[in-house]
């Protein structure tokens, strides 16, 4: 597997998705006008399949078709939700089928929605190692394509593609703040943030924060997955690809709890009827709790992923 992202990777699959995503829209945020700083909103949860994963899952199927290599067999993937909807979607484009392996625990929504996309779903365990295990027996037997939630390089160059979208609509952006699960999105976006000189801070809760693990001990290592988070940041080893990305000045770590998460989360709902995953929220809960203090004048945006949840413990 590769392990370095170049500028040139994220370039190449804005190319190939261009006018099969929705460009991201950006909004400023009020919320912070009292404060010495800029902060924005990137709506990417408004994206095809209710989050970011959407890019990398149609760079990757377009990226085989292109080269001949997509099977009858059509594609597979192991995922928590998001990535499966996105990998079903996108196989759906190009008329081949996905066969989607999630732990047996996750969210009724996401699992509805996925066979709304007409991909064949199979439950298994508990934890996404455990469905990871039962697709690659299943890519062995039937030849399928197995794509990753995260780890590729043509899934985390299609999450990459946000940054260059943001910089249309701010060119004077100075800090993006990112949630990592896998860490396929910070990969993505650091790589072509440090290509613009923008500072990259990704977020990750206290009790289910891979990268931050990894980068600890210079490698990727198994981390515990803990958190009201774990659905949608529940990995428990990092892709070498963001451990690669943060090699640079301008990306940090930073980590918040569970409870600054579910306030975050419930604050976009009561203050913009926004209603998001408790990962995404916790890219917010980074300025809501100081866990992240942008500096006077900085101009900074909070990428809000994903929104496939259900908004019924919102009111």
């Amino acid at each position: 597997m590769q392990h370095q992202l170049a500028y040139t990777d994220v370039k190449a699959a804005a190319d190939r998705i261009a006018g099969r995503v929705r460009p991201v829209s950006v909004v400023a945020m009020d919320e912070f006008d009292d404060r010495p700083f800029q902060v924005s909103l990137a709506l990417e949860y408004m994206q095809h399949t209710g989050s970011f994963k959407a890019r990398g899952a149609q760079n990757f199927v377009l990226a085989h078709r292109e080269a001949g290599t997509l099977p009858d067999a059509g594609v597979t993937i192991a995922s928590g939700g998001n990535a499966g909807l996105a990998c079903a979607w996108a196989a759906g484009q190009q008329g081949v089928p996905a066969t989607v392996f999630l732990p047996a625990n996750a969210p009724t929504v996401k699992v509805e929605r996925l066979r709304g996309y007409g991909a064949d779903v199979r439950l298994v365990g508990l934890e996404y190692a455990q469905a990871l295990q039962a697709c690659e027996e299943f890519t062995a037997r039937t030849g399928a394509l197995a794509s990753h939630a995260y780890d590729h390089p043509l899934i985390a160059a299609g999450a990459g593609t946000l940054l260059d979208e943001i910089l249309v609509q701010d060119p004077r952006l100075d800090t993006v703040v990112v949630v990592a699960g896998g860490g396929g999105l910070f990969a993505g976006v650091a790589t072509a943030a440090r290509h613009h000189g923008v500072r990259t801070v990704v977020v990750e809760p206290e009790n289910c924060c891979a990268l931050h693990a990894a980068l600890e001990a210079g490698h990727p290592v198994d981390s515990p997955v803990d958190s009201v988070a774990a659905d949608s940041l529940g990995a428990r080893r990092v892709t070498g690809l963001a451990v690669a990305a943060a090699q640079y000045d301008g990306a940090h770590s930073v980590l918040v709890s569970d409870e600054q998460i579910v306030a975050a989360r419930r604050a976009l709902w009561h203050d913009r009827r926004i209603a998001v995953e408790h990962g995404t929220a916790a890219a917010l809960a980074a300025l809501t709790t100081g866990a992240y203090t942008p500096t006077e004048d900085e101009r900074v945006c909070v990428v809000l992923c994903g929104a496939n949840t259900s908004p019924s413990d919102l009111g």
